[in-house]
């Protein structure tokens, strides 16, 4: 039985209140996950044991009873996927948390919103040879893996068929879904010999820009094939890794990991995935910490995601954050319209007004650039 609603004021004032149940109680008074525990696991056990089940997530955090059989209706379009890691930077019972509202299914996603596509930047048209995303003209995508250790609901590839783009791939484990822990055994991960057949014509690349899915889902051993591999191709001379794993999983950060990124002739930078400074915990900071003292040079980019972080200081405190951790932080991305993902949306007029906002609040090192990717157009659009 549901237990009745109560009206609270949302953030943005009191004529914006919404309506939310009270939350259920807590098991025996306390959450039913322990932070120190979680730390102390191994980063694949962490990927293997992350929640799959919306019921589980409410019944931790203390969430309310809320649209139940229409939150199973967006589970089932894109699944809920959460590292229990993750669970101690959301505030238990408060279903408006901005961590908790970027990987929680929504009913809203079921929504069909006109201008919203399955493919919103046309990538499956940009593949010339599997696992590679040709966008851009002196750089390219490739994707390792098809798992991510984390499911955000606004992800511009949540309908992309992995499958297809990454045709012809060695069944070896390397794309184990994220519900599943990367295995420690069999080869590295082959790259087809199209692929290298085209990286190795196209001598116009300079970089390779590893994405996914979540390139560090691949064990240390298998990052180093595949780098070492890359890096057996003259004009290539940088190795960019996109990922969420030092954040989300701080304990993917280990000793062969650093040790594998300093060690090839190739240049590597590293991007990470970051919207909100409640995110940025001792334990992603200490992670951080490794990898900048290592020489990785490291940027950040975030999504402008109504309810989120649409609010200057929002954003300040995250980049204020992000700089004391000595991590630049990059790129501000206006969401790219997948189908799904309409509830996030902020104007872009509203975006430009924040980064105004935020050139009163912030140094100029700190001041990410708003932009916009297009199909049509080989680089970010800036907007601001």
């Amino acid at each position: 039985m549901p237990l009745p609603p109560t009206t609270e004021p949302s953030a943005d004032g009191p004529a914006a209140a919404v309506t939310v149940q009270r939350p259920c109680p807590l098991v025996d008074g306390s959450l039913e996950f322990s932070p120190h525990e979680e730390a102390a696991k191994p980063w694949r056990q962490v990927v293997a044991e992350a929640i799959t089940d919306p019921e589980e997530l409410c019944r931790i955090l203390g969430l309310p009873e809320m649209d139940a059989e229409r939150i199973r209706q967006a589970a089932k379009t894109f699944s809920l996927l959460v590292p229990r890691t993750v669970l101690s930077r959301i505030r238990p019972g408060n279903p408006r948390d901005p961590v908790l509202r970027q990987f929680f299914p929504a009913p809203e996603e079921l929504d069909r919103k006109e201008g919203f596509s399955a493919d919103p930047l046309g990538e499956r048209s940009s593949s010339p040879a599997p696992r590679i995303l040709a966008k851009y003209s002196n750089r390219l995508l490739m994707l390792t893996v098809s798992g991510c250790p984390v499911h955000c609901r606004y992800c511009f590839r949540r309908h992309l068929p992995y499958e297809e783009l990454m045709r012809n791939k060695v069944a070896t484990g390397d794309d184990a879904p994220a519900s599943k822990a990367v295995s420690d055994n069999g080869p590295a991960p082959s790259l087809p010999p199209e692929t290298l057949r085209f990286l190795e014509s196209q001598r116009d690349y300079r970089e390779v820009i590893l994405s996914g899915g979540e390139p560090l889902l691949l064990d240390d051993s298998r990052l180093f094939s595949l780098i070492s591999r890359i890096s057996q191709i003259p004009h290539l001379t940088r190795i960019r890794i996109h990922t969420r794993m030092p954040v989300v999983i701080p304990q993917r950060v280990t000793d062969d990991l650093l040790t594998t990124l300093k060690s090839s002739r190739l240049t590597p930078i590293m991007v990470l995935h970051i919207n909100h400074p409640q995110e940025l915990d001792d334990a992603a900071a200490t992670a951080i910490g490794r990898l900048v003292d290592a020489g990785i040079p490291l940027l950040a980019q975030s999504v402008l995601l109504a309810g989120i972080n649409d609010r200057s200081e929002v954003l300040a405190e995250l980049c204020e954050r992000l700089a004391d951790l000595r991590v630049i932080p990059y790129y501000l991305h206006q969401l790219d319209r997948v189908q799904g993902a309409a509830h996030f949306e902020v104007p872009t007029s509203d975006g430009k007004r924040l980064v105004d906002e935020l050139r009163a609040l912030l140094p100029g090192y700190a001041i990410p650039r708003y932009v916009r990717e297009s199909p049509e157009v080989p680089y970010k659009v800036p907007l601001a």
